[in-house]
């Protein structure tokens, strides 16, 4: 069980496996109030670093999931480097169906809807593992301007333009799921910067390290084309964020 190859060698250098920084993560942790000993789930969970940091810094306790063994494995070499690794549990394993041996504080899933089918249905996966009165945080993109066309939408990495939607519009639909929106922090351009072009060096020293491998013309094809498409697309028309929810 694995994520497609091309993100575990680009992203490997990654401790957060989106356009987050340490910052973002930080201020997330802040605004939801966190207190000491609160329990946290986290599918999706990549190389642990919320639940790493936010034990380290909140307290806290919690379990993540990821598919990837290499992200699981950084994970808990993260947990044991802060110093975390009897608060903070890991598994390798598929966060589609996962529930909770026991009622959590805050259920999140960053960039991983598509463990529960979209928007929606990973929420209901989430609210199976959370207290009445806890909150939910979905981390999921949004353009920041329409496309103009279907290709640039596929520039974006979409399938189509209807694959997100606009920050109103976003907003506006955990309210028709029946859900307050009490929190969000935004990813910045600098995020956005440090997620993607930091996959370039990674990409390059891999290409250095492994030029007979199978999977080298592609991953050249890739460094060669990213940069690009990444300036003129991904950075122009797409926003990411973490949203907290509480239900009505």
């Amino acid at each position: 069980m694995d994520i497609p190859r091309i993100f575990t060698i680009s992203e490997s250098a990654h401790r957060i496996h989106n356009p987050f920084t340490p910052e973002n993560l930080a201020t997330l942790g802040r605004a939801l109030r966190l207190e000491p000993g609160a329990r946290l789930l986290d599918l999706g969970s990549g190389s642990g670093e919320m639940l790493c940091t936010w034990a380290r810094d909140f307290g806290i306790t919690g379990v993540g999931i990821d598919m990837s063994p290499l992200f699981t494995e950084q994970a808990k070499l993260r947990a044991e480097e802060l110093g975390v690794a009897d608060r903070i549990r890991f598994i390798h394993g598929d966060a589609a169906g996962y529930i909770a041996d026991e009622k959590v504080d805050v259920a999140a899933c960053l960039g991983a809807t598509w463990i529960g089918g979209g928007v929606a249905g990973t929420i209901d996966l989430l609210a199976k593992s959370l207290n009445p009165k806890g909150i939910i945080l979905i981390g999921e993109p949004y353009w920041r301007q329409l496309p103009p066309t279907e290709d640039v939408a596929r520039e974006c990495d979409a399938n189509s333009i209807s694959d997100f939607l606009m920050l109103p519009d976003l907003l506006a639909s955990f309210n028709d799921l029946n859900y307050d929106v009490v929190e969000m922090v935004l990813a910045n351009q600098d995020g956005w910067d440090r997620y993607e072009a930091a996959k370039w060096l990674t990409m390059r020293r891999w290409l250095e390290a492994n030029p007979d491998d199978g999977f080298a013309e592609e991953m050249r094809g890739m460094l060669t084309s990213e940069p690009k498409r990444y300036a003129a697309y991904t950075r122009e028309y797409v926003g990411w964020g973490v949203f907290a929810l509480m239900a009505r």
